[in-house]
């Protein structure tokens, strides 16, 4: 074979590098469809392992407006949930949840009978790990919540809005009514960036019930601390 000569050489390297430049183009247009960006949400959501969530639903006539501000990861979190003048706070290590609130607060947003929420008082009451109520907690205050958000495929339609100079995936389905709940329209925006993550979702009922779930601080650090074990009162010893 004879020698190439050094113009030679440099046409075949220009030649390769835009044939190269080209199949790589081609190789990474692929079609999005939803499927593809909860695919990618999913994956994006575990690598970040933790994020802010402010959840803000209105409701009711007169209004009701209930706020739930959490800080979530992997295995711990916070949260922390205020409607009108009733508050309850909720903490989660990988041994034990926390739950203290004032009596309002236990009762009505946490579901605890006035009795037991007498008896833990200014306290906080807890769950050892493996316990159904932990399981229960451990599900809200992680990134399972997060990725509960996720639509199923089927229904879901994709479409793109531009919002401040960001160009944002948007996801949409129902949820038909049943016996207990009401027919649910949901709006999940999601980052078309490097990272497939969700901004936020708006979820509307009938009546004007509405509920904001927004995204932030996507990969923050989460660190939860217990409370003090002498203002920690066990459940076991609540309920009896």
């Amino acid at each position: 074979m004879g020698q190439r000569t050094r113009s030679g050489v440099l046409a075949f390297c220009l030649t390769t590098c835009v044939m190269s430049v080209f199949l790589g183009a081609t190789a990474q247009a692929q079609v999005v469809t939803a499927s593809s960006v909860l695919k990618d949400a999913t994956l994006a959501i575990a690598k970040q392992g933790s994020v802010h969530v402010l959840f803000v639903a209105h409701s009711g006539s007169p209004l009701k407006i209930e706020k739930i501000t959490a800080d979530v990861g992997t295995t711990s979190g916070t949260e922390a949930i205020v409607e009108g003048n009733a508050i309850v706070t909720i903490r989660l290590t990988t041994t034990d949840a926390y739950v203290s609130g004032d009596l309002s607060g236990l009762t009505t947003l946490f579901g605890m009978s006035s009795a037991d929420a007498k008896k833990v008082g200014k306290d906080w009451e807890s769950w050892k790990s493996g316990t159904g109520q932990y399981s229960n907690l451990k599900s809200d205050l992680t990134l399972s919540s997060v990725t509960a958000l996720l639509p199923r495929v089927k229904g879901t339609e994709l479409s793109t809005v531009v919002t401040e100079g960001a160009q944002l995936y948007v996801l949409k389905w129902t949820i038909p009514a049943t016996n207990s709940l009401p027919k649910l329209s949901n709006t999940l925006t999601v980052s078309t960036g490097l990272l497939t993550l969700p901004v936020a979702e708006t979820a509307t009922a009938p009546g004007g019930t509405k509920v904001t779930t927004t995204l932030s601080n996507w990969g923050e650090r989460v660190s939860v601390i217990a409370p003090p074990v002498a203002s920690t009162i066990a459940s076991s010893t609540i309920t009896g």
